[in-house]
């Protein structure tokens, strides 16, 4: 069975930091490009990051550059998002999404596979 399951999302204060998990089972995210998106309530769903499958060229909408970095462990089968100088704004539902690719896309429509997500709150 095909699986996505993140993991990290909490409750932080503006300023700290986060490291969401991406964790798939029942497939090999060698060969798959994984992107990191995200919905605010009353908002669409935003592309925040993405790392490809051939070349690990990312990709970060402007709104998280600098402050948030994805990576890949394929031995771990694990993509993960390190999120710092968090922000109220980043508040969100983060999910994690896969699609047979050598490049990634930030659009939700090319993605095949999804996890739950993960609930990431940034209060005081």
């Amino acid at each position: 069975q095909v699986q996505l399951v993140e993991s990290g999302g909490g409750l932080v204060q503006p300023g700290g930091s986060l490291r969401l998990s991406c964790a798939a089972s029942g497939f090999t995210l060698d060969y798959y490009a994984i992107g990191w998106f995200r919905q605010a309530p009353g908002k669409d769903l935003e592309g925040v990051s993405c790392i490809s499958s051939g070349d690990g060229s990312t990709y970060y909408a402007d709104s998280v550059k600098g402050r948030f970095t994805i990576s890949r462990d394929n031995a771990k089968n694990t993509v993960y998002l390190q999120m710092n100088s968090l922000k109220p704004e980043d508040t969100a539902v983060y999910y994690c999404a896969a699609e047979r690719d050598y490049y990634c896309s930030p659009r939700p429509d090319e993605y095949d596979y999804w996890g739950q997500g993960t609930q990431v709150t940034v209060s005081s």
